[in-house]
């Protein structure tokens, strides 16, 4: 009877403790949004590209000249090839090889400075978007928002990712 009883308390307890957090949970607000898509709809997002592209003008501008270079280099060793001597024929190889070392030595690292750039201004542009939706969900009284690429299935009415574009394009 004894055994009876601490099992009768025992599940009555469970029942209580998993109807609470059922309950609990009834009453959190969530919502959803989708951080990326707001950032990549943002007109500044579009801009990003062309501001980099003009901080890095002047670097981009000589690797494309020596580019160019390289290339006439390589198509006039296949056109006359079959007509030089073995002397320059190695020389313009020489400069080949030359140009195509100087070219990697300089598009690697610009590559590298200009994506950190791109980076850079893409922070700013989420720290926006973090920044509304704090506020709409302070606003909203959400509980949770979670980040829309992490979630697989939500109902359209817990998107609240119109409200956060709004917000951020206010805000500018």
């Amino acid at each position: 009877m004894k055994i009876f009883t601490k099992t009768l308390i025992a599940g009555a307890m469970l029942s209580s403790a998993l109807l609470t957090t059922a309950v609990q949970a009834a009453e959190q607000k969530f919502g959803v949004v989708d951080v990326q898509g707001i950032v990549r709809s943002l007109p500044q997002f579009a801009e990003i590209a062309q501001i980099v592209t003009g901080e890095f003008k002047d670097q981009i501008q000589e690797v494309n000249t020596q580019s160019e270079e390289y290339n006439f280099l390589i198509q006039k060793l296949q056109r006359e090839s079959a007509t030089m001597s073995d002397a320059d024929k190695t020389k313009l190889e020489d400069q080949i090889i030359a140009l195509q070392k100087t070219l990697q030595e300089k598009t690697g690292p610009l590559q590298k400075d200009m994506q950190t750039r791109e980076q850079e201004e893409q922070r700013k542009l989420l720290g926006l978007v973090m920044q509304a939706v704090e506020k709409i969900a302070a606003e909203g009284k959400y509980d949770v928002v979670l980040n829309r690429s992490t979630t697989p299935f939500v109902k359209p009415e817990f998107d609240i990712s119109q409200q956060v574009l709004e917000q951020v394009t206010k805000a500018q």
